[in-house]
């Protein structure tokens, strides 16, 4: 048994180095595979504010680079590829994801996009080329998975335009020189956001199926573009609603790496999402408690991301 000393306590991992054989006639994978991965009920950070609502993914964790197992210290070492997934996301979100990355550089033509909902459409206001504008758009999912925004109205200064523009020949697409935004296109009056490429690292990879507006929030709907839907990973605490789970592959985090990795992240309070920002991710971990699983897995149990701010600690229980 080795023994790997954490801030929060000393936590005896057996067997969780690349390459060890895990049980007789069966060898860890390689270093470089894929990690599956399923999350339930999360609230994953993109930043500080920016906040994905996972009701439930099922993916995997892919290596961006050779031979570097996925590192949860480094969102840029690994993708998570969507197979499965339904995920809430505010308009504020996606505003602020638009603003903060997508058109965050010198010269964007779009600047202070805000979005809201109005019956089943949405409303997109902010500057374009330093004008106000205001855009009305029906919205739908294109068959490869992108959000297509079509405008059915559009004002500069308050006043209606789209008619004049037509009159003139003039198209969105023309307005908008988007070459340094990623994710966002134009096509005639339309704007087209693959959903899975306005984010920050770690990147996301997903098709995109179906879409639903409620309030000021947008789920979306992830499934294969080819082929079923992965079975569902069995995880250690079947009672757990709330969590992260990775297994098989190779997970690194902090100066452990567990092959194949089996690593179950449990809220310790239920009764809210989990909050987890991974950028933090090792000041949730200091704050709770791990243990180690008779399958050499690892079971850890992390407060609330936000609840940190007023000293969070999540003792284990007594024996």
């Amino acid at each position: 048994m080795r023994g790997h000393q954490w801030r929060g306590g000393t936590v005896l991992l057996a067997a969780l180095v690349s390459g060890v054989t895990m049980s007789r006639g069966q060898t860890a994978p390689r270093a470089g595979g894929p990690v599956q991965a399923t999350m339930q009920n999360v609230d994953f950070h993109l930043d500080e504010s920016i906040i994905l609502r996972i009701v439930y993914l099922r993916g995997r964790l892919e290596p961006t680079r050779p031979a570097t197992p996925a590192t949860l210290d480094d969102p840029t070492s690994f993708v998570i590829a969507i197979d499965s997934a339904k995920v809430r996301i505010s308009l504020q979100a996606i505003g602020d994801l638009l603003n903060r990355y997508v058109f965050a550089y010198s010269g964007a033509p779009l600047r202070h996009v805000r979005i809201v909902v109005e019956g089943n459409r949405l409303r997109q206001k902010g500057r374009l080329n330093g004008m106000p504008f205001n855009l009305l758009s029906e919205v739908t999912v294109t068959p490869s998975g992108e959000l297509r925004l079509h405008s059915v109205s559009i004002k500069a200064f308050g006043i209606p335009v789209k008619g004049v523009m037509g009159l003139l020949g003039m198209k969105l697409e023309k307005m908008l020189d988007l070459r340094g935004a990623k994710g966002v296109r134009a096509e005639q009056n339309d704007l087209f956001i693959a959903p899975t490429a306005i984010v920050p690292p770690p990147s996301l990879r997903g098709h995109l199926a179906a879409i639903e507006l409620a309030d000021s929030t947008m789920l979306q709907v992830f499934r294969p573009e080819h082929g079923p839907v992965p079975a569902a990973l069995p995880r250690p605490d079947s009672g757990v609603t709330n969590y992260l789970y990775f297994r098989g592959g190779s997970l690194r985090f902090g100066q452990l790496t567990m092959t194949p990795a089996d690593l179950f992240i449990k809220d310790a309070d239920p009764s809210t999402p989990f909050d987890v920002y991974l950028a933090r991710y090792n000041e949730q971990l200091v704050a709770g408690y791990s243990r180690n699983t008779a399958s050499y897995g690892l079971i850890t149990t992390m407060p609330d991301y936000h609840a940190l701010k007023s000293g969070a600690r999540v003792a284990p229980p007594k024996p």
